[in-house]
């Protein structure tokens, strides 16, 4: 056999076992990609790490969540201007909510109730009750809102408006913005730390994250990325997610097609992690052993052991995979 050949044969193998060692023992969730151009979401389990449903949904779905209970699906079906829900059990619609126009990303209370949306063509935030169906606010924010962060407490939303470069930050009692704060270019998404006093912003344009201190409102830091032999330009970050123990963060860096691994304390990248290609968002299992990449042009998703910062698999799933997000439980 050609050593080359059975080089990468030896690699599949060394991948594969390490893959089973990682799952032994470990609690098996459903991870949830919505595929923004299949217009279906793609259900994958676990403990097999295998695609083992896709289910039909609105036009273009990008934010994807699921219930406390675990037992619901939510779906932003953006050119459908619709929230679609689905039964976690059937993968059928089961009805859908008053979203306001196209919904791209957003954010479920830790209760459950209320659901908060962004509203990308109408710069607002709608707030639904999503057991009556019912708009509770509507919140005005800067243009072209996107990426929706909760505090840890559920007492202050952040929505981050892609044109106006800022962090809004919104009362979730009076539904009223109290703060603004000026970020880098094209901010995409917004992310607590567990203790809820730093918030991180990544600027797609700007190439950059921000983290702002919570009490004072003010960017105390600003993450940057250098990637030996891709330009700058290609290094766009989207999706951030921080383990719970505040000591590690990683960051969707888009067409570099890779994740950053961050230490959460020094703000020092660690590595980078090659995943897919056009790497948008990230989820973590609840165990917090696994973090999945979709990875849009690639029509994949990178499954990375947090514990080893390693990529151990990629699981072929729907077209342009944009949003993810695991069950509970």
């Amino acid at each position: 056999m050609d050593r080359c050949v059975t080089a990468v044969l030896r690699l599949a193998a060394l991948g594969s076992a390490a893959l089973i060692g990682l799952t032994e023992g470990a609690s098996a969730y459903t991870v949830y990609v919505s595929n923004e151009k299949g217009n279906s979401v793609s259900v994958i389990d676990t403990d097999t790490m295998t695609v083992t449903g896709t289910w039909k949904v609105g036009r273009r779905p990008r934010g994807i969540t699921v219930r406390p209970d675990g037992k619901e699906v939510f779906v932003c079906a953006s050119d459908d201007d619709r929230i679609d829900v689905l039964d976690a059990a059937t993968g059928k619609v089961v009805r859908s909510l008053r979203s306001g126009p196209d919904p791209e990303q957003f954010i479920l209370d830790a209760s459950g109730n209320p659901l908060y949306v962004a509203n990308e063509d109408d710069s607002q935030v709608t707030v639904i009750d999503i057991e009556k169906n019912r708009v509770l606010a509507e919140v005005p924010v800067g243009v072209e809102p996107e990426g929706m962060g909760l505090s840890p407490d559920g007492k202050v939303l952040v929505n981050t408006s892609e044109t106006t470069n800022m962090a809004h930050f919104i009362d979730t009692k009076t539904f009223q913005v109290i703060d603004n704060v000026l970020v880098d270019a094209r901010p995409r998404f917004a992310e607590f730390t567990q203790d809820g006093k730093f918030l991180w912003v990544s600027a797609e344009v700007g190439g950059t994250v921000s983290v702002i201190d919570v009490a004072t409102r003010r960017v105390v830091k600003k993450i940057t990325f250098k990637i030996p032999s891709v330009n700058d330009e290609a290094i766009q970050p989207v999706g951030v997610r921080i383990t719970k123990d505040g000591s590690k963060a990683f960051v969707a860096l888009g067409p570099a097609n890779r994740v950053a691994v961050i230490d959460a304390q020094t703000y020092e990248v660690q590595k980078y992690l090659p995943v897919g290609q056009r790497v948008w968002q990230l989820a973590f299992t609840p165990d917090q052993k696994l973090l999945f990449s979709t990875n849009g042009t690639s029509n994949d998703v990178s499954v990375i052991d947090v514990a080893a910062e390693k990529v151990v698999k990629s699981i072929p799933v729907g077209l342009l995979p944009w949003g993810v997000a695991v069950s509970p439980q």
